[in-house]
């Protein structure tokens, strides 16, 4: 895996970078493991929208990933290591003993030919998935679930890692990418490693049209609209908005804190501003 660089033959290509895909082994998906994905443009149920600056894109086709890895005991291996274009991982597909074929989230150093295993115990290699109260202190792991066997939430993108500080009775100190350490339960499944494709954090997009393609459409600033359109809006020549940032609607913005949730907050045993 590595960087393709561009000469400047157009000013959109000045500085883009990309990557090279050398890692992608397959570039079909497997069938039985795809599903049509609609696209919303934004919009809800009702039809209006609820995301703004969405739209377009090139067509894409759900992969489904097991996130859960509840096929404890049963011995795969890596057939093959794919692009996904749902999210900023690669993905490789597993094929069961048994029979079965699933995708998991490819981690680094991850190679075809590899036996990846599910169990309560398990060697510590990249791709193997524990629980973590058999997981050695000190283990960076990814796809941890926060609730026993509902599936991986959490640190499943490109290059992310959390690292398993602690134990203590019930629960696991868990440090996240963020920084913030949260209390998760031992019976909670992890994968071992961290997730792969990590030069995806130094890709240039470089133009616009690039963008276009993800399905993001032009975002306009609040001090470029009319009154009517933004609090921001309005006045004459370039101003800086005339009051603290908000969004359209008039809720404070950048910097202001919005996380408010007292069931999970006994969960958290140091903040991510905490240095």
């Amino acid at each position: 895996m590595g960087m393709k660089n561009f000469n400047p033959t157009t000013p959109g290509r000045r500085g883009m970078t990309s990557l090279d895909f050398s890692e992608i082994t397959k570039t079909t998906p497997e069938k039985s493991l795809v599903e049509f994905l609609k696209k919303t443009g934004g919009r809800n149920h009702f039809g209006r929208i609820t995301s703004r600056f969405r739209g377009g894109g090139a067509r894409r086709k759900y992969r489904k990933i097991d996130f859960a890895r509840d096929k404890i005991g049963i011995a795969a291996r890596v057939v093959s290591i794919e692009y996904d274009p749902n999210r900023s991982a690669r993905i490789a597909l597993l094929n069961y003993i048994d029979g079965e074929k699933r995708y998991i989230l490819a981690p680094e150093g991850i190679q075809v030919g590899q036996e990846i295993l599910s169990a309560e115990i398990a060697e510590v290699l990249p791709g193997n998935a524990m629980p973590l109260r058999n997981i050695p202190v000190g283990t960076s792991i990814h796809n941890i679930e926060l609730a026993p066997g509902a599936g991986g939430v959490v640190v499943r993108s490109a290059g992310g890692f959390a690292q398993l500080m602690a134990r203590e009775d019930d629960y696991a100190h868990i440090k996240l990418p963020s920084g913030e350490v949260r209390l998760i339960n031992v019976n909670c499944r992890a994968t071992i490693g961290q997730v792969g494709n990590m030069d995806h954090i130094n890709v240039s997009i470089g133009k616009a049209g690039r963008m276009r393609h993800l399905g993001r459409r032009p975002h306009n600033r609040g001090t470029s609209m009319n009154p009517i359109d933004h609090p921001h809006g309005g006045g004459e020549g370039k101003t800086k908005g005339g009051r603290n940032p908000v969004t359209p609607w008039g809720k404070s913005t950048k910097g202001k804190k919005t996380r408010k949730n007292p069931r999970t907050d006994r969960f958290r045993i140091k903040d991510r501003r905490v240095k």
